[in-house]
């Protein structure tokens, strides 16, 4: 059983983290400058943007390969409830809603995989470390 759950974590470690490593990605070069203007509109400052990327990418990819795997998914689940509320929350527009509630079950997902740790297939356990 424990062999099945390795891989069960493993499968989620890897669909996870896919949307936060390609929205990370994505915001570095041409989209950089659209990217501040959007978040400087929405009240966020501009500066925090190398943090999102940071998180998003970096985050995304530790997440992937099990790297700090508790930590990571603490500090991505506040990322991602932290942007749906600054995002997301004007339900007048139809599809905030649905960002909201989306934001909200990724969150769910990475406090799971915060608590549950990255399994035995990742680098947290390769290391023996209880991070």
């Amino acid at each position: 059983m424990k062999k099945l759950e390795d891989a069960g974590l493993l499968v989620a470690r890897i669909l996870m983290p896919i949307l936060f490593i390609v929205a990370g990605y994505g915001k570095m070069g041409d989209a950089y400058a659209g990217t501040q203007q959007y978040m400087q509109a929405m009240g966020v400052p501009g500066f925090l943007l190398p943090l999102t990327i940071l998180l998003e990418l970096g985050g995304g990819l530790a997440i992937l390969f099990g790297f700090l795997t508790r930590t990571v998914a603490l500090f991505t689940a506040g990322f991602t409830i932290l942007t749906a509320l600054l995002f997301h929350a004007n339900f007048a527009e139809g599809v905030n809603q649905l960002m909201f509630m989306k934001n909200l079950s990724i969150a769910g997902g990475y406090i799971v995989l915060a608590i549950a740790g990255p399994g035995g297939f990742s680098l947290d356990r390769l290391l023996n470390k209880k991070w």
